[in-house]
């Protein structure tokens, strides 16, 4: 590996520090190099706060910041060039007299999309672009499909026995996947904006949907669907104090931290919802259920992602079947004591 992604590399692993905590803001690293050493390194870890150009060179030592009119900055996107929660960071290079910088990939966003490259040229800065930029690309997926499709990067997520039932007949609710995956579910949801789910989900299974066994996130939005806002008022998601937003078609209110929002009854349900939540700034969706939400998103395309947790060791004999994963493209697999959880992606991404 040469310096370059040797540098770039290490920008990646700073700024996944800041998953979950940035939104709608994107991960962001940064390295200052003198003479193949490190002498600043810094990450977005708070959405408003300072970005990863300014954590890295605020983060050198006063004895080299001498160095710094003569290193190279190395950063994951291209630096901001607007006033936004703070200042230019394309003007803070510029400042500095930094004379090189090796940028992993070019910002989406247009408010910058190439502004902050050209500032910086102008400014008389080397610029090296496109250093490990399918890695930069995949580390900010979520921050990309928001600012170039118009809506939230979306995760479809379901457990199901091995012969491809999500429930029984009964009732009752049944706890498919084991202990372990339901930790790492919990991990998924603190790296996602919000959460999905249908009416007859929240009813029959009466979900928290919180993150709290993997603490130290904040929690997603809850949100549901439900057309005439009609909830039955014990469900876990009207009553914990947690933010719950509940789609429908007739009212916009507020209380306790539920929001009803309305969507717009003139265009497809699903569509409608995405382009408010696109408007929410709600840059990414785990979806949890049920079959038919889950179903509709496949068939209209609208997906990103899917992750399937299968029990290997449950046979259900009748029951509550499974979506259809059509279109889909297997990435890979893992085993989680006797859950078998598979990643898929839409084919067209090939």
């Amino acid at each position: 590996m040469e310096w370059n992604e040797a540098y770039m590399q290490r920008c990646l692993q700073l700024a996944k520090m800041g998953a979950g905590r940035v939104q709608p803001n994107p991960m962001v690293g940064a390295v200052l190099v003198y003479d193949d050493t490190i002498i600043g390194e810094g990450f977005h870890r708070q959405y408003g706060g300072p970005h990863a150009e300014v954590n890295c060179i605020n983060s050198v030592k006063p004895e080299n910041r001498h160095l710094i009119q003569q290193a190279t900055l190395y950063v994951s996107l291209e630096p901001c060039a607007h006033y936004g929660k703070t200042p230019p960071c394309s003007l803070l290079i510029i400042q500095h007299k930094i004379p090189k910088v090796v940028i992993g990939m070019q910002d989406p966003f247009a408010s910058v999309n190439g502004k902050g490259i050209e500032q910086l040229k102008q400014a008389g800065v080397e610029i090296v672009l496109g250093v490990l930029e399918n890695e930069c690309k995949a580390l900010n997926k979520r921050f990309i499909t928001y600012h170039t499709k118009k809506r939230p990067y979306i995760i479809l997520k379901w457990a199901q026995s091995n012969n491809g039932f999500i429930a029984g007949k009964s009732s009752d609710r049944m706890y498919i996947s084991n202990e372990l995956t339901n930790r790492m579910v919990h991990e998924w949801r603190s790296e996602e904006a919000a959460i999905l789910v249908g009416r007859n989900t929240a009813i029959a299974d009466n979900p928290a949907l919180t993150n709290r066994y993997w603490p130290g996130k904040p929690q997603p939005i809850r949100m549901v669907i439900d057309a005439h806002a009609n909830l039955p008022n014990h469900l876990q998601l009207l009553n914990d104090g947690q933010v719950t937003w509940v789609w429908n078609q007739h009212k916009t209110v507020s209380e306790n931290n539920v929001h009803f929002k309305q969507w717009d009854n003139k265009k497809p349900t699903l569509a409608a919802i995405l382009e408010a939540c696109y408007q929410e700034n709600i840059q990414s969706i785990l979806v949890e259920g049920g079959t038919n939400l889950l179903q509709q998103l496949i068939d209209a395309g609208l997906w990103d992602e899917a992750r399937i947790i299968t029990n290997t060791t449950l046979s259900i004999s009748d029951g509550l079947k499974a979506p259809s994963l059509i279109g889909a493209k297997y990435i890979y697999s893992q085993i989680l004591q006797n859950d078998f959880i598979e990643y898929f992606i839409p084919a067209e991404h090939e």
